[in-house]
């Protein structure tokens, strides 16, 4: 079922039929392809293209569609090319011959611009929702948590930071992401209906009032622009894909701390499974799931760009690939961010683990520097300093601190008893401007 044909002479090939429906992909438009032809249907009225009358029947048949497809009453299948004719050709079969007066003013190609932003309008909302989400459980988890552990260069002990911290970082990307989303949204709030097929249209048609309708905050400046832009997509599948580089950085520190080797966390059962031959064996599924759904989304952005790319103005169909692309990376980071929430909501934290950790590494080494430098010794001397002090404790399998005033000062004249309280990992994060390691705030 077609909204056009009048031109052909033959059918299409039936695989050509398939090949070329949308509607299994684009059927979850309904609700905007609805809103979009109520806000139209108004405008029509309103510049006296259809009688009032008309418009109330309009109105009346398609809010009955709205209701039958919510309700599962008017399933979203047949032989439909997508979903605007779906709801077109519903319309007319009830309302009768004045379902044909709905595209008056209209072309798909607007149609569908309209529909693609009014749903990346809500779902950008819906993503910087769950993104505050996780926020808050990192937040929850930073304050119940405030300890001290091991900080990392290159996977190696480097020195003491707080969990509250760590996971402080993790907050302050997440929150970079959905002020990234917010302006993605900000950008996209324009309004394509009434570009027709790329030129416009010769009623005279109000754009401003399907603007207001659909709550946009202007109509697009240039028709052709307006048909053919899918750069919001883009922006938005960009910037999920920078979320999800984050929650795979996230997810690769929660397998590390779960691992054997670290043990600094416990991931809840409900986000492990086992083995199928070595029952002792607990892993972290939903994070390595995670990590490797980060490459998908990558790769739907990658596949948007590609389709994109050598694309003269205005629409064609290479288009119809954008709904699959996005509503895939949409749905991927959604479940992402869920499921991230829910780990960290329930994992356990094994603070006497980091503490031993932060002990086996010698993470107050930089503290011995700073020590000696805050005697007037300069700092590059001071590192040399430390330096043999290091090697000197691992001959005798030692920690700094585990060492006597004697031995120490072998090392430099300049240290005395107060280096101990200097080099207290407690005291530590309380000096300078490592206070904030102290803080936990949103």
């Amino acid at each position: 079922m077609k909204l056009w044909g009048g031109r052909f002479t033959s059918r299409a090939d039936e695989i050509m039929e398939q090949f070329n429906t949308s509607l299994p992909v684009d059927h979850r438009l309904y609700q905007e392809d609805i809103a979009g032809s109520l806000a139209h249907v108004t405008m029509l009225v309103h510049c006296d293209l259809l009688t009032p009358e008309e418009g109330e029947l309009l109105v009346g048949g398609l809010q009955s569609i709205l209701v039958d497809i919510e309700s599962g009453t008017l399933k979203m299948e047949g032989n439909y090319e997508d979903i605007h004719s779906f709801v077109e050709m519903h319309l007319t079969e009830r309302v009768g011959e004045t379902g044909k007066k709905l595209h008056t003013a209209r072309s798909r190609n607007d149609q569908v611009a309209v529909d693609m932003r009014l749903y990346a309008k809500n779902k950008a909302k819906e993503v910087m929702d769950s993104l505050q989400m996780l926020i808050d459980s990192l937040h929850e988890k930073a304050v119940a948590n405030n300890v001290i552990m091991p900080g990392y260069t290159h996977l190696q002990r480097a020195q003491v930071v707080t969990f509250s911290h760590h996971l402080g970082a993790y907050a302050q990307m997440f929150k970079r992401d959905k002020k990234r989303v917010g302006n993605a949204l900000e950008i996209l709030d324009e309004n394509p209906l009434g570009c027709g097929a790329l030129a416009g249209t010769t009623h005279n048609i109000d754009r401003e009032v399907t603007t207001a309708l659909l709550g946009f905050a202007k109509p697009v400046d240039n028709f052709l622009d307006g048909v053919s832009d899918r750069d919001y997509l883009l922006e938005l599948m960009s910037d999920f894909s920078i979320v999800m580089m984050h929650l795979s950085r996230l997810s690769e520190e929660l397998i590390l701390w779960s691992s054997q080797e670290f043990k600094f966390i416990n991931m809840a059962d409900a986000y492990s499974t086992g083995s199928s031959i070595m029952p002792q064996k607990k892993n972290p599924d939903a994070a390595e799931l995670i990590r490797g759904k980060t490459g998908r989304v990558y790769g739907s952005l990658f596949s948007l760009l590609t389709t994109l790319k050598g694309l003269p103005l205005t629409y064609n169909k290479d288009m119809q690939e954008d709904k699959e692309q996005f509503f895939d990376a949409l749905d991927t980071v959604l479940d992402c961010i869920e499921i991230m929430s829910k780990m960290i909501d329930t994992l356990q934290v094994n603070a006497d683990n980091m503490k031993a950790a932060i002990k086996a590494g010698f993470l107050n080494a930089t503290e011995v520097a700073d020590y000696l430098v805050s005697k007037g010794t300069a700092f590059r001397d001071a590192h040399e300093i430390v330096g043999k002090l290091i090697i000197y404790c691992e001959e005798q399998k030692k920690a700094i601190e585990d060492l006597t005033i004697d031995e120490l000062a072998k090392f430099s004249a300049d240290i005395a008893d107060d280096i101990y309280a200097y080099i207290d990992y407690e005291n530590i994060i309380t000096k300078g401007n490592k206070e904030l390691m102290k803080q936990v705030g949103k």
